[in-house]
């Protein structure tokens, strides 16, 4: 069993900064491919990033590169998402996730075994 809690959301302005965090529990997140997701209101989960268990391969959707960075510290079972230049459309509840089987990374949610319960980005115009 793996839990996956996010923290970090908020409401920022367009233009402006938030870092989310992932602490995960299991001996294993090491091993653990980890990404992050969205949902906005009425629309469906999407892709947002992934980086391998080293944290050595990443990979970005087009609409955050450039402005999203995620990273991850095995030591303290954590992810990372970092935030910058946000727009009104990054607006939703982010989720991460963990592929506890994949030695590559996969944008499909359909890939991840544990999710966790959300956090609420709100960028203002």
């Amino acid at each position: 069993q793996v839990q996956l809690v996010e923290s970090g959301g908020g409401l920022v302005q367009a233009g402006g900064s938030l870092r989310l965090s992932c602490a995960a529990s299991g001996r294993t997140f090491s091993s653990y491919v980890m990404g992050w997701f969205r949902q906005a209101p009425g629309k469906e989960r999407e892709f947002v990033t992934a980086i391998s268990w080293s944290g050595g391969s990443t990979y970005y959707a087009d609409s955050v590169k450039g402005r999203f960075t995620i990273s991850r510290d095995n030591a303290k079972n954590t992810v990372f998402l970092q935030m910058n230049s946000l727009k009104p459309e990054d607006t939703a509840v982010y989720y991460c996730a963990a592929d506890l089987y994949s030695d590559y990374i996969w944008p499909d949610p359909q890939r991840y075994d544990y999710w966790g319960q959300g956090t609420q980005v709100t960028v203002s115009s």
